[in-house]
């Protein structure tokens, strides 16, 4: 099955004249919905349905227009009147730049997604099999059974090091991978409230905890200047991205500049391995939380190997594992809200929207709708099958976007979520440990705030 299901939505309302979208209640003076989107975003944003297809929300002084239904955020992702913009990525600024694939609109992001896509394509992920396997099993082996297990940081662990290992062929040890998790940690966390509770200047004041993120700000941006430093004083030009990057000319046909590289390394890196990490930690929550599907992983790959290890070749036959990891993809994406701004005056779903309005929209809130699925909250990886999918309305389920946003890591990421699970399930079960908290700690990204694990040998 692919992660985009297809059965598209009519839709709902008549030419006829625009209209406002309606206020949503619950504002407070000064802060707006602001206050809100901090205390619990999650039920706020899950609520909005009621009230509207398209709802007006307050963040300040502002106004921000919220998406709630999965046919709209199609038309808002594949619609040339909004662009890449907006809260979001207005506070991922300081982490992603402005000259990354992950923040450039038009023409630039045509020719960056040019330079990296071939680095993704199907015929090229098959290359990367091997440092999979070896990350997946290497992961199990350094376990013990009966050891506390700190799935933060195992999780950022071998994401990373997949990360590095495949695309930059570096020697990115668990050191820059401890790094990047507490780092990671702290940034996405302050730029979260920095996006809801848009304070300004007292962002700036010398006070802990903008100290704090600034820290961890600065060692994410120093530990992307060694990893170019490294490669250009190697000399070494493997056939990777980033030497891509490295080649890469610019529309004039000259090199590209130091900070265009730069932030294409951070985009490639840091929300990759955040957004892939928080997904592995939600996995081994479910395999913790989920027995019968653990078992069921297991079974599964054990008729695909016969008892060997499990290969990345073995990948496409794993349905099953395929449909567990969708699954508590809808239940728990590390992605839960994004935005978008209008470049003109337009409208979306027969609501007026103004130029320059920023759009916000919860993929968290589209996925768990039980407008679209049926037991909704339930953990039913079966929802996935050929037979059942169509009942999933198109663009209730886009964990890697659509249209020319959508990830081009998204078969890669895939792969190697796949190839983890089946690793883990097989060689051990998991029981949470005293000191666990496997509630979700909301950021940019979602995961769980502390989850510590026991494996125990199947």
């Amino acid at each position: 099955m692919t992660v985009e299901s297809v059965k598209p939505e009519a839709p709902d309302h008549e030419a006829s004249e625009l209209r406002e979208p309606p206020l949503a209640g619950g504002g407070v003076p000064g802060l707006g919905h602001g206050l809100k989107l901090v205390r619990d975003p999650l039920a706020f944003m899950a609520r909005l349905r009621e009230h509207g297809d398209v709802v007006r929300l307050k963040l300040g002084p502002k106004t921000v227009y919220a998406v709630t239904t999965p046919a709209l955020t199609g038309a808002l992702a594949l619609s040339p009147d909004f662009k890449i913009d907006g809260p979001l990525w207005e506070s991922l600024e300081g982490l992603l730049g402005k000259e990354g694939v992950a923040t450039a609109n038009g023409p630039r992001h045509r020719r960056q997604r040019r330079t990296i896509q071939p680095a993704f394509r199907l015929d090229a992920i098959p290359a990367y099999g091997p440092i999979m396997e070896e990350e997946a099993h290497g992961l199990t082996e350094r376990w013990q059974p009966g050891e506390t297990i700190d799935c933060t940081s195992e999780s950022f662990r071998i994401a990373v090091r997949i990360a590095a290992r495949c695309l930059l062929r570096g020697d990115y040890m668990d050191e820059r991978a401890e790094r990047l998790c507490v780092a990671l940690a702290t940034v996405f966390r302050g730029m979260y409230r920095r996006m809801v509770v848009p304070l300004g200047p007292l962002y700036r004041l010398p006070l802990p905890p903008n100290r704090k993120f600034n820290r961890a700000l600065a060692d994410l941006h120093l530990l992307v200047d060694e990893i170019v430093a490294e490669r250009r004083a190697s000399g070494q030009r493997p056939d990777d991205l980033l030497t891509a990057l490295l080649e890469a000319k610019d529309d004039n046909g000259d090199p590209i500049g130091e900070q265009e590289i730069h932030d294409q390394v951070v985009a490639i890196l840091t929300p990759g391995s955040e957004t892939v990490a928080s997904t592995i930690m939600w996995l081994l929550h479910m395999l913790a939380e989920q027995p019968e599907h653990a078992d069921k992983v297991k079974a599964e790959v054990e008729s695909v190997t016969g008892g060997r290890p499990v290969a990345f070749d073995d990948v496409r036959k794993l349905r099953h594992t395929n449909n567990v990891v969708v699954e508590a993809m809808r239940l728990r994406p590390a992605v839960w809200i994004l935005t978008r701004r209008a470049v003109t005056d337009t409208e979306l779903g027969g609501y007026r929207i103004p130029a320059g309005a920023d759009i916000v929209y919860s993929p968290y809130a589209i996925q768990r709708d039980p407008l679209s699925y049926g037991h909704n909250l339930e953990f039913d990886p079966d929802r996935w099958l050929p037979e059942r999918v169509k009942e999933v309305p198109k663009y209730a389920m886009s964990p890697f976007s659509v249209g020319n946003r959508k990830c081009p890591s998204d078969h890669f990421s895939m792969a190697q979520l796949t190839l983890v699970t089946a690793a883990l399930a097989t060689k051990y079960r998991f029981e949470q440990v005293r000191g666990s908290d496997d509630g979700t700690r909301v950021g940019i990204t979602l995961r769980p705030q502390r989850l510590l694990l026991r494996p125990v040998a199947r």
